[in-house]
């Protein structure tokens, strides 16, 4: 039996792969790039019966910050006044002010066809498209954090769902699912607590 040993330099990245909430929108690394990160990790990330559920959409520049002012619309109706500007700043500085962001979704239209199509599997596949979309979130996060940019992962759907459909002209069936900003980080880390790996993980010989 062969034994696969993974480069150092990935288990690398997994490790310093952290969430960035301060970024400039400096272009150290290209669009083009960028792009073939995400067409790489929508084509060989893996989805349960093969389903290829998930849909991406990347936003640059304007764009990007339309997306940020478009939350902010939504959560100034939701915020008490006194306490919006904590929240305009955060968004400002920790998303709309990086270099882009990714957004994803699952196509429901796909998911729905292999409910009809699997019906011993039907409850099943909602969870394995969720699962499947996790996956594409880190691929695309470890190998932004590879090319030297920093994420986060936000979850600010279902509240921005109709302006970015309407503003992007995105598909009905395409359900928003996360949205990762990204740009040259302006700072470090915080430190991060690990709970006991032995208590996580056990291992049979």
């Amino acid at each position: 039996m062969s034994i696969i040993i993974m480069s150092k330099s990935f288990w690398d990245t997994v490790k310093t792969r952290r969430s960035m909430y301060g970024f400039s929108n400096e272009k150290i690394v290209s669009e083009e790039r960028i792009a073939e990160i995400v067409k790489d990790a929508i084509k060989y990330t893996p989805s349960a019966f093969n389903s290829q559920s998930t849909r991406i959409v990347v936003l640059f520049d304007e764009n990007n910050r339309k997306l940020w002012n478009f939350t902010l619309e939504e959560l100034k109706k939701l915020t008490e006044k006194e306490q919006f500007a904590e929240t305009e700043e955060k968004v400002n500085k920790g998303f709309a002010s990086g270099y882009g962001t990714v957004l994803f979704f699952e196509d429901e239209a796909v998911v729905k066809n292999l409910m009809d199509n699997f019906p011993l599997y039907k409850d099943k596949f909602p969870v394995w498209s969720q699962q499947t979309s996790a996956m594409h979130q880190y691929v695309i996060w470890v190998a932004l954090e590879a090319e030297g940019l920093g994420a986060s992962l936000q979850h600010y759907n279902p509240l921005i769902d109709s302006a970015v459909q309407k503003e992007w002209n995105i598909p009905d069936s395409w359900k928003l699912v996360a949205q990762m900003p990204f740009g040259k980080p302006l700072g470090e880390p915080g430190e991060k607590d690990f709970s006991d790996i032995d208590a996580r993980v056990k291992i049979f010989k």
